[in-house]
Formats: C-alpha cells, structure tokens, sequence
C-alpha cells in the first residue's frame, strides 16, 4: 500500500503525438526533478522524431509518483510540483495528496496543520484523546464503544486517515 519514500522517484513517459498518430511510437522516459531539465528533455525526444516538425506530446505513462495519478496534459509545471512534494514529504505524503484530491496546498496544510499522529486504529486514536481529555469513571470504561466513535467521527468528516499498514493508521483532523 503506497511506496516507501525512496521509491518516489518520479518518472514520465512522454511521447511524441505526431509520431503516436502516424502509427509509430516515440518517446522517452524523464526524470521529473527541475522544470528546465524536464523540458529540454522534451524538446530533445521531439527532435528526434520519425516525423518531421514534431511539436505536440503528451504524458503517456508516469511511475514514482506513489500512486498519485497523472493526467495526460497536466502541465510540466504542475508535475514538477507534484514530483518535489513526494520528494519531500515521502510515500505519507503520497497518500495524502491522493486524499485530498491532489490539492497541494490541502495536503501541506494536512501534513503541517492537522496530523494527529499514527495508531493502530482510528478506535484506538480516539480512546488516547478521550482519556487524555476526560476523566472517566472506572463503572464506565467498558461501556465506551470506540468503534461506535471513530465510525461517527469519520462519517461526520472531522477527520480522515491514510493506512500505511494493516495496523497503522495516520490521523488528520480536518481543518
């Protein structure tokens, strides 16, 4: 589930479209580090097409993203962001910028502003948070269902949480 942060080595595969339309397949593999390097890369897989004037391409495959998808014509720009937030914040950071929708901003803000940390379960988080913060009587401690709570804190969007393994569970509170 997710990759580790050193197999976020994001590469594109970008083909040449005039190539591509006449039948023929052209393209290169890219390193997704710096935007300039990226798109002398292009340029250079452009002029050797097949086919002469080639001028359009398009983003035909991408791996080292940690599953955050990558569309077809995203700009290089946006994809070189993308590549330097993995880089950064590794395979949890993947995982959330995939539940936030690709939201760069969100998932920084997540990661920075909202994390509340890594439990076994959602259950388990919100058992720690309720006896830190409340006082509760011996008679009732076996009558608290934290099931209950972590299912109703989930529905009601108070938070998400991102697994990483099948006991590790990272918990944001939404802002």
């Amino acid at each position: 589930m997710g990759q580790a942060a050193d197999d976020l080595a994001p590469r594109i595969y970008v083909a040449c479209l005039a190539a591509y339309n006449s039948g023929v397949l052209h393209g290169a593999w890219i390193e997704v580090e710096e935007e300039d390097a990226v798109w002398a890369a292009i340029r250079a897989m452009l002029k050797a097409s097949p086919e002469p004037m080639a001028e359009e391409f398009a983003i035909h495959d991408h791996e080292g993203f940690g599953g955050v998808e990558i569309a077809e014509y995203a700009s290089i720009a946006t994809v070189v962001e993308i590549a330097a937030f993995l880089r950064a914040r590794g395979a949890l950071g993947a995982l959330v910028l995939a539940e936030v929708g690709g939201d760069l901003e969100a998932a920084g803000r997540a990661l920075d502003e909202q994390y509340h940390g890594a439990f076994a379960s959602l259950a388990e988080c919100l058992q720690e948070l309720t006896e830190e913060t409340t006082v509760i009587p011996e008679s009732l401690r076996l009558y608290i269902d934290y099931e209950a709570m972590a299912r109703d804190a989930r529905l009601n969007g108070e938070l998400f949480t991102v697994e990483t393994a099948h006991d590790k569970v990272h918990v944001f509170w939404r802002a």
